[in-house]
């Protein structure tokens, strides 16, 4: 029992070994080492659901990532490389989409629900008026008696 897990860990440690350095990338300056990881955190891949380039195991996004590298060692700055991506996948691919018509609803929803919810706030507090509590004579006699009953204490 003993061996079969030793292997089962052993295969496990060489499967993961290999996956984690399948996508190393050597680079010729640190400079596009740090855009080249800041590229594929920041561009989302097409096919997941909220996953950027770099978190994502589809082949869509390992193609992206290897399109990323190769414009990044041809010497393209950032916003070259967004700007591709952008242009093929639309602004979907961008974590941060620009400020468009298009694309408003995102930047302007989260300022329009809090603002809608400020309004319905005060509108729920102002239009929430005191009234007076009246008491039965019987829950009027109870109280007093509890009054008394207090001060009798101190």
């Amino acid at each position: 029992m003993r061996s079969l897990m030793t292997l089962v860990f052993g295969l496990s440690f060489m499967l993961l070994s290999q996956h984690a350095t399948a996508d190393q990338r050597e680079f010729e300056t640190a400079a596009q080492q740090q855009l080249y990881y800041e590229l594929i955190n920041e561009l989302r891949c097409p096919k997941c659901q909220n996953q950027t380039i770099a978190d994502s195991d589809a082949p869509l996004a390992k193609d992206l990532r290897d399109r990323s590298y190769d414009m990044v060692m041809a010497g393209q700055s950032k916003q070259q490389v967004i700007d591709f991506m952008v242009a093929r996948y639309g602004d979907f691919v961008h974590y941060q989409p620009p400020m468009q018509w298009s694309t408003s609803i995102l930047w302007l929803a989260p300022l329009l629900a809090i603002g809608l919810g400020i309004v319905v706030i005060t509108f729920m507090v102002r239009s929430q008026k005191q009234q007076p509590v009246t008491l039965s004579a019987q829950e009027q006699a109870r109280l007093k008696q509890l009054q008394q009953g207090a001060d009798d204490d101190s």
